[in-house]
């Protein structure tokens, strides 16, 4: 279920808020300029779809935001709990990043964390199946995918070389619960 938890980030033990009705999190969210929706795909999808299918499913959605943000790429990322370098892939999101351009996300299955650090306090929002999150440049946070990653999610870039973080070296990640 997707949910929004919001944390003092002096005490990640218990949070300010929570909730999983997606008008509250979309509302929650708007305040920082974080996008938060709900997509359909136009066409069933079957479990190993390939990621043109995939992208084609949500072509219109792509599209505008493409139109709206002057986004140039679309890809499709693909990660089981069978995956070898699930470990290594786990890491490398876990430490607080920011990026040059938004971070857009969106999960055709499966699920993760994201962690969103904004005005002394830390949003988790934990996306699955039809959530789309926009987040804007420079916006601090990380990404947990879990132990067990499944997910499959469509990324949209500005930047045609794709993910490119750069990290704050704030330890404030490690302080926090990570999703499993």
């Amino acid at each position: 279920m997707t949910t929004l938890k919001t944390f003092s980030e002096q005490d990640p033990s218990r949070p300010l808020a929570a909730t999983t009705d997606g008008g509250e999190i979309a509302a929650a969210l708007a305040k920082h300029g974080i996008r938060f929706e709900r997509w359909r795909a136009h066409a069933a999808l079957p479990a190993d779809a390939d990621q043109d299918s995939i992208l084609a499913a949500y072509n219109p959605e792509i599209s505008r935001l493409r139109a709206e943000g002057g986004y140039k790429t679309a890809d499709v990322i693909r990660l089981k709990p069978d995956h070898p370098d699930k470990v290594a892939l786990r890491q490398k999101f876990l430490d607080e990043h920011t990026h040059a351009e938004d971070e857009v996300r969106f999960f055709v299955e499966g699920s993760g964390a994201f962690y969103l650090h904004l005005d002394g306090e830390v949003h988790q929002l934990v996306c699955e199946k039809d959530d789309l999150l926009s987040v804007p440049a420079g916006t601090r946070h990380w990404f947990d995918m879990g132990p067990e990653p499944h997910l499959t999610c469509i990324r949209i870039f500005t930047n045609p070389e794709g993910w490119v973080a750069e990290f704050t070296g704030d330890k404030i990640a490690s302080q926090f619960p990570k999703y499993e």
